[in-house]
């Protein structure tokens, strides 16, 4: 695979596919330093896994495997600087693409923020209308053990929810 080839399928899946990335960089890193720290990682990952994608999943899996798995390395370790190259593209579609303010979702995004590292995953791949089985792949536990996981945390986030009024 060429460098051109390369850069044109990376700009293809970050222009298909970002939401998946500002949901996993929102409910990974809170203020907006870790947030594009986060997402200038998780690009590079990306970038460096072009090659490597067998069309064995579909790239949306592929894409949110990926950066689940950057985002919980990232949080579970002193945060790095990334790779500079292409710090100021990756900084320019970050600001971009963020969505508008809205408390609702800001407070959502807090919670799920606040759960574990596993629940955040199959909260956003749900949120997003995967399959259980396709969450159970990417995350490594059985589609039964979602089916469990997604109950407990529908009633976690709804007694947060009750907090409030």
């Amino acid at each position: 695979m060429t460098e051109e080839q390369q850069s044109q399928i990376f700009q293809e899946w970050l222009n298909e596919h970002k939401g998946i990335l500002f949901k996993v960089i929102r409910s990974f890193a809170q203020s907006a330093e870790d947030q594009e720290d986060l997402f200038q990682e998780i690009s590079v990952q990306l970038w460096r896994s072009v090659p490597k994608f067998k069309t064995e999943s579909k790239v949306s899996t592929w894409i949110y495997r990926l950066a689940l798995n950057q985002a919980i390395k990232w949080s579970t370790k002193e945060q790095r600087r990334p790779a500079e190259e292409h710090k100021e593209e990756f900084s320019r579609l970050l600001y971009q693409q963020a969505p508008a303010d809205n408390s609702r979702l800001n407070w959502l995004y807090e919670q799920i923020h606040e759960l574990e590292q596993t629940d955040r995953s199959i909260c956003l791949m749900m949120f997003d209308g995967f399959s259980y089985k396709e969450i159970g792949e990417v995350v490594g536990i059985s589609e039964n053990y979602v089916g469990v996981k997604v109950n407990r945390i529908k009633e976690k986030l709804t007694a947060m929810s009750k907090k409030l009024n």
